[in-house]
């Protein structure tokens, strides 16, 4: 059992073409129910490692990838059928590069990270799936209506913009207050070469 949090993970990786599919076909009842499933999922699995103490190596790495290729996947999706505007997608997936990128550049810089998902990153998670769970109920009924659809989009884009904003600003907090490794090589003040 205490592998179900990852079992989740790659179930929610699985859902992806399955939603893109139903998508692309114009079934956006189907593509509703999986994108709702694969987003409940997306707590599940957190919920399960926290209760039960199921965290892993392997979860803490699967869980981020598993969400950000169901959000950029589905995001890119529904701009190329034109139901949802390019300039949030823009915005989402530029967030994403740059916090993998910042990440790179720290690991291989400065060391390994350790730390939690930030409370704008999570709240940020939530609109993006609410968003596009909001434009699939629009795709397949007409509602909610398209004033709303764009009053939450410009939300959605607002957390995005601050979500990727606070890991930069953590990402160089954090590499600035790093101890500085003591110099191994000697002096060059006062020596004379001879």
């Amino acid at each position: 059992m205490r592998h179900l949090p990852n079992l989740i993970c790659l179930a929610r990786i699985a859902l992806i073409w399955p939603v893109v599919s139903a998508l692309r076909a114009g079934d956006y009842t189907t593509a509703l129910v999986l994108f709702g499933i694969a987003a409940i999922s997306d707590g599940l699995d957190g919920f399960l490692a926290k209760r039960f103490n199921w965290a892993s190596e392997l979860g803490k790495f699967l869980d981020p990838v598993a969400d950000k290729l169901l959000l950029m996947t589905v995001f890119v999706t529904a701009t190329w059928l034109g139901l949802v505007p390019w300039w949030l997608t823009a915005a989402a997936v530029a967030r994403d590069v740059l916090i993998g990128l910042g990440a790179l550049v720290f690991r291989l810089w400065f060391g390994p990270l350790h730390g939690r998902p930030r409370v704008p990153s999570k709240i940020n998670t939530a609109l993006q799936l609410g968003y596009l769970l909001c434009v699939m109920v629009n795709a397949a009924s007409g509602y909610p209506t398209e004033g709303w659809l764009t009053t939450l989009a410009v939300i959605t884009f607002g957390t995005t913009v601050i979500s990727g904003a606070d890991y930069v600003i953590a990402f160089t907090r954090r590499a600035w207050n790093m101890p500085v490794a003591p110099s191994t090589s000697p002096p060059a003040t006062g020596e004379r070469t001879r």
